[in-house]
């Protein structure tokens, strides 16, 4: 039997380009309930990092030198006018959450665009929505 090249492997955090670090970590902290922690200072760009519970999201400053765009997909001033049914399957983070219902009504009222579907087996509820920078989340109830 082969040993793994890595032991102990987890995940240690996701990253996020943006252009706009604290909208970006607003929208975090107000609808996923992150915690903004104390973040590095680099010498060429900003960051806000991010924690809820073990997983930390790093919001990196575009690079205006990238030649990324700006989320993957092009919609004025955020993503509104996007369907969210669009978001990729292989595209999306996913969160899950124990108070699905009211996790749902809190991003209606806050004006979120949503799209509501519960999974084939019938036991898992999700929700897909963007984040302001057009990247794709996904809530599951747990």
């Amino acid at each position: 039997m082969a040993v793994a090249a890595a032991q102990g492997v987890r995940l240690h955090h996701i990253s996020r380009e943006t252009s706009d670090l604290n909208r970006l970590g607003t929208f975090y902290q107000e609808i996923l309930v992150f915690e903004r922690i104390e973040s590095p200072k680099f010498p060429d760009f900003e960051v806000v990092w991010l924690k809820l519970d073990h997983i930390y999201l790093h919001l990196i400053e575009r690079n205006p030198q990238s030649k990324l765009p700006e989320g993957p997909f092009s919609a004025p001033e955020g993503c509104d006018s996007v369907d969210p049914k669009a978001i990729s399957r292989g595209h999306h983070l996913c969160f899950g959450v124990s108070n699905f219902d009211s996790f749902v009504q809190k991003l209606k009222e806050k004006g979120v665009r949503t799209f509501e579907t519960t999974r084939p087996d019938g036991k898992t509820k999700q929700v897909f929505f963007f984040d302001p920078d057009g990247n794709g989340l996904e809530v599951a109830s747990c």
